[in-house]
């Protein structure tokens, strides 16, 4: 997971990983994290947001905290989503992330989303490839988390503490009776077919 941040730390570049959290959900916002390593940092985390339990990603956001020279973070939330498109929602969480860490740098490793505008290198499961990136994906899943949870205090019937806003049976059963709240993403199939 070393090796393409090896390779521009030997070049003498900054890094810093990017990626997202949110995409997929029928609710909420999609979230994005920045994160520079000091160069050559050995690998300190057990995986990726996916690999992780939330108990782990808690611990290692707390790792990359102490370690990391800046964390930026940024949301945006369904209204921009439904604007915009999710794709041009997440390049602009992403940008915003970059814009929060007020750190140089000169390389932008990304999980696959190509940004304009800066020196990117999109790695395919860039999450898996990149340490840089693997942390951003845990900042940015626990910063997700931690609003979905708090909209669950908000909408407890959707359940959101669990699904996070994904489309769990019990969150598409209330949808198909034609139940939704403000922070539902209205452009997303199966909320457009039964909004429009």
């Amino acid at each position: 997971m070393l090796d393409y941040d090896k390779k521009y730390w030997q070049k003498g570049l900054t890094v810093a990983g990017v990626d997202e959290a949110g995409r997929g959900p029928l609710a909420g916002p999609v979230v994005a994290a920045a994160v520079i390593l000091p160069p050559f940092t050995e690998y300190f985390i057990k995986g990726d947001s996916k690999q992780l339990t939330p108990e782990e990603r808690e611990e290692a956001l707390e790792e990359i905290k102490k370690r990391a020279l800046a964390i930026g973070t940024a949301v945006v939330d369904s209204v921009v989503i439904d604007r915009i498109n999710i794709l041009r929602a997440t390049k602009l969480a992403m940008k915003r992330a970059l814009e929060d860490l007020k750190h140089p740098y000169d390389i932008v490793i990304t999980d696959y989303v190509k940004l304009e505008g800066v020196n990117c290198d999109p790695l395919v499961k860039g999450d898996e490839k990149s340490l840089s990136c693997a942390c951003a994906s845990i900042v940015a899943k626990v910063l997700r988390d931690k609003i979905m949870e708090i909209y669950h205090k908000i909408y407890p019937e959707f359940d959101f503490i669990s699904n996070k806003g994904y489309p769990s049976k019990k969150h598409m059963e209330l949808i198909k009776r034609g139940k939704h709240t403000e922070i539902h993403r209205k452009s997303f199939s199966p909320l457009k077919k039964k909004l429009f």
